[in-house]
């Protein structure tokens, strides 16, 4: 019994400790505003402007392009994508097409590719992302030239009006908040001299030696994670007073929930170093008030409170759906990396070999998480040993070949067009993580 109960206390120290060294980290300098901004999207860019292009009656160099613009915009994760699939293509929609915006969505979503790049690396997200890109369209084409027979067939009998024959018009102050918001992001990230060097020092009074600090090192935490934490905690509990209704109006819980927000980004900016006792005010800290200052302008005279409630209740939205479930994959996957014998992910995926590409896109289809929870199960592969290939592989597999996934497919499509865009997507995952590999050995 005391080896059981020693076994179980080890598994949830290690999920802890992984809980909190994610919830400390400066990847809510990304994962804040990518929250922000898919909410934005979803709630202030009409879903017409993308899928209109979408149709039979659309050109290649336009359908495709809008199909991975769409992805982008429209999903958040694989359960989000299904339908949005089944609807498009069930409405008008080209198979190749919606086969791109299917394949598209779950993989580069903005907190997906935001998160990877500050979890994992920026190599990984900018090869995830591009490769995403490409090969929606490739398995899109394919799936189009290989059912060209049956797709006519299936256009002439439709009825060409419904959601592709609609127009939307976007006001221009939406894609300069959008852009305000991206730059957020981008400031939040970006590692170049002009944002990471300290300009100047504020001192700190914090004694090194003190219990707190000592408490907080037992943790692997800083000062700095501490705060962020309980930042995190004060905004679920201001959110919840302030969001949760908010399309019955504005209260006091709702603009201090938007103060929170603001001060935990500008909180994760700076540079803090408890050891000198110092804050390093850095660009990045500058450039988070200059872009959070115009956020605030441009929202407040250009939106009015319905527009800016919607934005408000997506992000939400989102935030409830996406973040308890990213906290329990997080928690899982620092007691996995406890269970997990580095000698078998070496073994199986250590090397950069097409045979070690494939099983990262086999972990895809059996060990499928939600979107998000990825990233940290990745994170922990690299950690246990797994090569980068292998690792790009399966985070480009993982959004695409879950088992339910393909089940609800063949539901959709038949087992034929299933079978071929399983097919499809394992042999270029495979060879786009075999290929990623070689390419960092030369260079």
């Amino acid at each position: 019994m005391e080896t059981i109960l020693s076994t179980i206390g080890t598994f949830l120290t290690a999920g802890w400790l992984s809980l909190l060294d994610y919830l400390a980290a400066h990847v809510l300098l990304c994962l804040v505003p990518a929250f922000i901004i898919a909410g934005f999207m979803s709630a202030m860019i009409p879903k017409e402007t993308i899928t209109r292009f979408l149709g039979p009656k659309a050109s290649k160099w336009v359908s495709y392009p809008a199909a991975s613009i769409g992805g982008f915009v429209l999903a958040v994760c694989s359960c989000t994508i299904l339908p949005l699939f089944a609807g498009i293509w069930k409405r008008g929609a080209g198979l190749g097409p919606a086969i791109t915006f299917l394949f598209v969505g779950p993989a580069i979503n903005i907190l997906a590719i935001t998160y990877t790049g500050a979890a994992i690396g920026f190599d990984i997200a900018m090869a995830r992302l591009i490769l995403s890109i490409t090969f929606g369209i490739v398995i899109g084409l394919i799936m189009a030239w290989i059912f060209r027979k049956e797709e006519t067939e299936r256009v002439t009998e439709m009825q060409k009006n419904g959601v592709f024959d609609q127009t939307a018009k976007v006001k221009p102050a939406i894609w300069w908040l959008f852009i305000l918001l991206v730059l957020t992001l981008i400031v939040g990230t970006l590692q170049i001299p002009l944002l990471t060097d300290v300009y100047f020092d504020v001192g700190l009074r914090i004694n090194p030696e003190s219990n707190l600090i000592s408490a907080l090192n037992a943790s692997n935490l800083s000062v700095q994670g501490a705060l962020l934490i309980l930042m995190l905690i004060i905004i679920g509990l201001l959110a919840w007073k302030g969001f949760e209704n908010i399309f019955d109006g504005y209260n006091r819980w709702t603009y201090a929930a938007f103060v929170a927000i603001g001060l935990t980004i500008l909180i994760a900016a700076p540079l803090v170093t408890v050891s000198s006792n110092s804050i390093g005010i850095n660009g990045r800290f500058f450039g988070e008030v200059i872009l959070l200052i115009l956020i605030g302008v441009v929202a407040s005279l250009k939106f009015d409170k319905d527009e800016l409630a919607g934005w408000i209740w997506e992000t939400w939205k989102f935030v409830k759906q996406i973040f308890p479930i990213l906290i329990v994959g997080v928690f899982l996957a620092g007691i996995a990396r406890v269970i997990i014998p580095e000698a078998w992910i070496q073994t199986l995926a250590g090397s950069n070999t097409l045979l070690a590409n494939f099983v990262g896109v086999i972990f895809g289809v059996f060990m499928y998480f939600p979107t998000l929870v990825e990233v940290p199960v990745a994170k922990m592969f690299l950690d246990l040993g797994m090569a980068r290939g292998p690792l790009l592989a399966y985070l480009l597999s993982d959004p695409e070949l879950s088992i339910q996934s393909i089940l609800v497919l063949t539901g959709i499509m038949g087992k034929k067009k299933t079978s071929i865009y399983v097919v499809l997507v394992a042999i270029l995952s495979t060879l786009a993580g075999y290929l990623f590999g070689v390419a960092l050995t030369l260079f």
